[in-house]
């Protein structure tokens, strides 16, 4: 589902996709928790597409891009959870 998701994403808006990637990879880069470039990147999804694929008069499908933000901002609850708490994993470390 995450594929078909992203794909359709891709699809309707490109460049704010591209916009995202480079917000995901600049969050790892620095803070290396892959969920928090995540979630970002997808709360900044609805305002990247009016931004940067002319979706300012386009209130319906503005609506449909920030549900599905929340949505999946909502899947990372337990992320969330765990950077707040400062036990979130960090890429390249081991759980241990």
């Amino acid at each position: 589902m995450r594929g078909l998701a992203l794909g359709a994403f891709l699809l309707l808006t490109p460049k704010a996709m591209l916009v995202m990637i480079g917000i995901f990879a600049a969050v790892l880069i620095i803070c290396r928790y892959v969920s928090l470039g995540s979630i970002l990147a997808v709360a900044l999804f609805p305002f990247l597409a009016v931004l940067f694929d002319g979706y300012r008069d386009m209130p319906q499908a503005l609506t449909m891009m920030a549900l599905a933000s929340i949505l999946i901002i909502a899947k990372h609850h337990a992320n969330i959870r765990r950077l707040l708490a400062g036990t979130e994993t960090r890429f390249g470390r081991s759980h241990a």
